[in-house]
């Protein structure tokens, strides 16, 4: 699968694949697009958890690596521990991750790379508010260890994914939340919500970021 890192409008890459006419983020801003959705409206309501306390995040789609070096970030400067597992099929190769600026934008260059370089199927001790397990499979092959606070569903859109915008996806998601926990998404089509729906996902349309007009927030019941 051939891959281009590409500049976005906020001056943070992205990373495209022309034969899927498809990117990682949004042209209109990577760092802003993931700001916007799984932090400000996924991470961020459970911050501030009880001293001692973890939150769990399951991520679809390592990618690129923002997702988790965000979540890294607020875990540091809300002194909350987090553990963070992420399933890719398909990682970025160590010559594609030195190309990407998020590191250095955000002055987390070593965490970054060390978010890259960790071992898969292991959990890694980041440091001591972040501990990553990053997972190679799709997926509809793996069991997700239920408790977990909040998800960020990050795989290509429907029309270039549409095996993991399923209702049986959904359900697997939904089963694997804490009661009270919620999934985020920035695609919001109505065939998503409807399949979110009939897995017993409570949907909030929320407004999008740059470019987007709306996103989803999708909530299982405390």
């Amino acid at each position: 699968m051939q891959r281009e890192i590409r500049l976005t409008a906020d001056g943070s890459h992205t990373v495209a694949v022309p034969e899927m006419n498809v990117t990682y983020h949004s042209h209109f801003g990577a760092i802003g697009e993931s700001m916007h959705v799984y932090i400000n409206a996924g991470l961020q309501p459970f911050l501030h958890q009880p001293t001692g306390s973890q939150l769990t995040v399951f991520e679809m789609g390592f990618g690129t690596g923002l997702n988790a070096l965000l979540t890294l970030q607020q875990a540091i400067n809300n002194k909350q521990h987090i553990h963070y597992t992420a399933v890719e099929l398909y990682p970025l190769s160590h010559e594609e991750v030195l190309l990407l600026n998020y590191g250095r934008q955000l002055d987390m260059q070593e965490a970054f790379l060390q978010l890259h370089h960790s071992d898969w199927e292991k959990d890694i001790c980041i440091n001591e508010y972040f501990t990553l397990k990053k997972i190679k499979a799709s997926l509809p092959e793996i069991n997700i260890t239920n408790g977990i606070n909040c998800i960020y569903f990050d795989a290509f859109s429907p029309a270039s994914q549409p095996e993991l915008w399923t209702q049986e996806i959904f359900e697997k998601m939904y089963k694997a939340l804490l009661p009270g926990g919620v999934l985020v998404t920035y695609c919001s089509k109505s065939i998503v919500r409807h399949a979110m729906e009939a897995a017993g996902f409570k949907i909030e349309k929320l407004p999008g970021p740059w470019g987007k007009r709306e996103m989803v927030r999708a909530g299982r019941d405390k």
